[in-house]
C-alpha cells in the first residue's frame, strides 16, 4: 500500500453518453494516468444512485505533488487524451489524500 492517493470525482455530461464515458475512462484514461511517473494503480467506483459522482483513487508512489504535476503536464501536451463526455459543470473534484490508518481485522 502506498501512502497517498489522488481522489477524483467526475460525472458524465449526460445519461446519453454514459457508456462512452465509462469506456473512455476505463480503456483510455486509467491506463494513461497509471503509466505516468508517480502512479502505481487505480480503483474506480460507480455510484449506486443515479446522479452521484464516479470516484477514482489513484495510488501514488513518492511525492504526490510531483505526481499531480505529471498529470497536469501530460494533459497540456496531449499525452492524456481527454473526452468531451466528462462534465465540466461541476468541474471534477481532485484531492490528494494521505493514508491516516489502515485497518484489516
Amino acid at each position: 500500500m502506498t501512502g497517498y492517493i489522488l481522489h477524483v470525482e467526475s460525472r458524465p455530461v449526460g445519461d446519453e453518453v454514459l457508456d462512452e464515458f465509462n469506456r473512455w475512462y476505463e480503456e483510455v484514461h486509467l491506463p494513461e494516468v497509471v503509466a505516468l511517473d508517480g502512479f502505481v494503480s487505480a480503483v474506480r467506483y460507480s455510484p449506486v444512485k443515479r446522479g452521484g459522482p464516479y470516484i477514482t483513487h489513484y495510488a501514488i508512489e513518492g511525492d504526490p505533488e510531483l505526481a499531480v504535476k505529471n498529470v497536469t503536464a501530460a494533459a497540456a501536451d496531449g499525452r492524456l487524451r481527454m473526452s468531451d463526455t466528462v462534465s465540466m459543470d461541476p468541474v471534477p473534484r481532485v484531492q490528494i489524500m494521505k493514508v491516516a490508518v489502515e485497518y484489516r481485522p
